[in-house]
């Protein structure tokens, strides 16, 4: 990688020529065919990648076997930093979706380049890393509360199914309206027909008006109450799951906070050793 195309990376663009310099010296290239696997989650991590040309999708295994790219990457986008800055193993997954040459920076170099008084590249890694985080949240989000909705709707049954149509038109107007005009006709063809002098079906006081109304209400509450609790559960899922988020971004940030601690205490360090010098 030559001097101008590290300037084209924004994580190095305000490295002046000589820090520039060196950094190409420390990096090697690797050249990679489409579906290659750079890296799986769990893997040891001791380097970082810097794309050249090409594309690299990052994903992780959903919990229901499902993969989900977290990022597609392309020219002048960088991954694979969270193993330079704890050297801890491999969060994702890393697959060369177009044919691509990487720059590759090991951990033993990225530390040397800092040491030598380029604090500011750590900087940069960090917030870039910060924003891949919010990314990674909002895409975790939205998967989540996809998941919740389809898991519940497969469990429902039959059922459950009617139960949640009958509670959905018994709270809504158009029940209103019709069982107004239903309980309106009944009355009236009775009334009409005592008017002709015929007993109607349900005379006066409509007894039998009124223990339909009564059989309709014991009914529907239970029916209402059953959707209210599914709804109820799903609930609870949707702010478990979302409780799960939260606290995995919450040590995330913990996490990346200590390395800028670990890396700000280093860089002092250097610089209190060249004093001495």
């Amino acid at each position: 990688m030559t001097i101008d195309t590290l300037r084209q990376v924004p994580l190095f663009e305000s490295l002046d020529d000589d820090a520039a310099k060196q950094l190409c010296e420390l990096l090697g290239t690797l050249d990679c065919e489409v579906q290659k696997v750079l890296f799986r989650a769990g893997d040891a991590g001791d380097a970082m990648y810097v794309i050249e040309r090409g594309k690299v999708r990052i994903c992780v295994q959903a919990t229901d076997g499902h993969e989900l790219t977290l990022a597609e990457l392309g020219r002048g986008d960088f991954f694979g930093e969270m193993a330079l800055l704890g050297g801890q193993r491999r969060s994702a997954n890393a697959v060369v979706a177009e044919e691509a040459r990487l720059a590759v920076l090991s951990r033993e170099h990225f530390l040397s380049f800092i040491m030598r008084g380029n604090p500011n590249v750590a900087l940069e890694m960090l917030s870039a890393l910060a924003n891949r985080l919010r990314r990674t949240d909002e895409l975790l989000r939205h998967s989540t509360t996809r998941n919740v909705n389809e898991e519940m709707a497969a469990r429902l049954t039959l059922a459950d199914r009617a139960a949640d149509i009958l509670a959905e038109f018994g709270g809504s107007w158009k029940f209103i309206i019709a069982a107004v005009l239903f309980f309106n006709l009944w009355v009236l063809i009775n009334s009409a027909l005592l008017v002709l002098g015929k007993r109607g079906f349900d005379p006066y006081p409509f007894l039998l008006l009124s223990t339909a109304i009564n059989m309709l209400a014991v009914l529907q509450a239970p029916i209402i109450l059953m959707s209210q609790n599914r709804q109820a559960h799903k609930d609870r899922l949707r702010s478990e799951i979302d409780y799960q988020v939260n606290l995995k971004n919450e040590l995330a940030l913990q996490e990346i906070l200590q390395r800028l601690k670990i890396l700000e205490r280093d860089s002092l360090r250097a610089t209190s050793e060249k004093r001495r010098e």
